[in-house]
């Protein structure tokens, strides 16, 4: 695997930036315990202007205002500017802007920072140099925030592996608040055994230490990394790297009786091993382990469970085994069960959680009930795009139930709302039906199915 011999989405096709990358990343795979001492003078004007291709410019603004049209006014002034302060040291990490935004079914909200434009551009540079380096580290079980990985393929790694394994016992990790409680004392020590480059590690450090503006006021931590800044889910990745992924790998797998594999995505995080009793020393460690370096399992949320493929002929409910009856798990948007094939043989099933299911509803609802005045043709074509974008990542193979449940409930919605239009109730079913025939909603249909189930 080689993920620096193409480029990253949305990055533009530069062959100077390109071909400082690969130098870093063959120097970085040939020598894996080099630490780099000099690689800020990588980002120069070529590498500004990527990083600038590759930061929306249509994201929200930070605490100056100033939006990606703005900064383009005078574009190459700016990122000159901006290369001369950050090589000078003279560059100031301004705070980012808290925002709340709904989280799980919309009662609890999640905090996301959001810095400025131009830090976002600085922020995208760094980590395209870091990356280089890291890239050739991180293990394959890692798969969150890394050009060429997604979180389907996290999935169907998990499929397969718990299929060759047939199962087995589950660790269900949340680990709490870990964007909050990220360590920096311990981030630091991290980043030492790879990068001591004296700029960058400035710079990362201003980062670490802007603070978060909220309600007119600046809040200011040895602990966190605001989600939603573009160099965050490269520090949480390289800390968990070592926290967990190496840790597993080099020192747990090897004294474990049965077979293991480790999934993460960022900070979601699942085990599956064969022996309950591997199971359960690994059950008993992590606490200590992760108490090690600042964090701590979710009381409720991290779950062991029991989750051997059932036996052919097994049924549920059906007494006399000696193992106990599997589980479920939820990982990334799927809840993972064993469930029947048309052979009659038991596979691995994914279909979509419930909450992330009652979530989609939600939003729907209020869209279409705010929206209810709208041109029709308005409302189909906004109802188009949520229920194609929800099909591109729920739509895997076995999950056809869960994709006809919410395409009945969102039809369903429309009629409801469009029939609120005014006090006349002038939208019955009938009408509804022939209205649905003129501006049809899209099929739900499986889009990855490279999982047989």
């Amino acid at each position: 695997m080689d993920p620096l011999e193409g480029q990253m989405a949305n990055t533009p096709r530069l062959d100077p930036v390109s071909t400082k990358r690969q130098r870093i990343a063959e120097l970085a795979r040939g020598a894996p315990e080099m630490v780099f001492t000099s690689l800020a003078h990588h980002i120069d004007m070529q590498m500004l202007r990527a990083a600038y291709a590759a930061t929306r410019k249509d994201g929200a603004v930070g605490l100056d205002g100033q939006t990606g049209a703005d900064y383009a006014v005078h574009l190459e002034a700016n990122l000159q500017s901006l290369l001369d302060r950050f090589k000078s040291g003279q560059y100031v990490a301004p705070p980012v802007r808290r925002v709340h935004i709904p989280k799980g079914d919309g009662r609890k909200t999640r905090p996301i920072g959001i810095p400025t434009f131009e830090d976002k551009v600085l922020q995208r540079a760094v980590v395209l140099v870091l990356e280089s380096v890291y890239e050739q580290d991180f293990r394959d079980c890692s798969f969150g925030f890394r050009p060429g990985r997604s979180a389907h393929q996290a999935l169907q790694h998990l499929w397969e592996q718990t299929m060759v394994m047939g199962g087995g016992w589950v660790i269900d990790l949340d680990i709490q608040g870990f964007f909050d409680v990220l360590d920096h004392s311990h981030l630091r020590g991290f980043l030492d055994r790879r990068v001591r480059d004296g700029v960058l590690r400035r710079a990362i450090d201003k980062w670490l230490k802007a603070g978060v503006l909220e309600d007119g006021r600046v809040s200011r931590s040895v602990l966190g990394t605001p989600q939603g800044g573009v160099v965050s889910p490269l520090l949480a990745n390289i800390y968990l790297h070592h926290v967990l992924d190496v840790w597993f790998t080099t020192e747990v797998q090897p004294r474990l009786r049965g077979r293991s594999v480790l999934v993460r995505y960022a900070d979601d995080v699942v085990i599956v091993l064969e022996q309950e009793s591997d199971a359960h020393r690994v059950w008993e460690v992590l606490p200590k382990r992760l108490g090690r370096f600042g964090l701590t399992m979710h009381p409720v949320k991290s779950r062991l469970v029991p989750f051997r493929r059932p036996r052919r002929g097994w049924r549920p409910g059906q007494a006399g085994d000696r193992f106990p009856p599997p589980g479920t798990f939820d990982v990334l948007g799927f809840t993972h069960y064993w469930g029947l094939a048309r052979t009659g043989s038991w596979v691995l099933k994914r279909k979509t959680a419930k909450d992330r299911l009652r979530r989609t509803l939600t939003a729907i609802n209020r869209w279409c009930g705010v929206h209810r005045h709208a041109s029709v043709a308005e409302q189909h074509r906004m109802l188009v795009s949520k229920l194609r974008g929800h099909c591109a990542y729920y739509g895997i193979t076995g999950n056809a139930s869960s994709l006809s449940t919410c395409s009945f409930h969102v039809v369903h919605i429309w009629q409801k709302w469009l029939n609120r239009r005014s006090q006349k109730r002038s939208m019955p079913w009938k009408r509804f039906l022939r209205l649905l025939a003129r501006y049809p909603l899209p099929r739900m249909t499986a889009i990855h199915s490279a999982a047989r189930a």
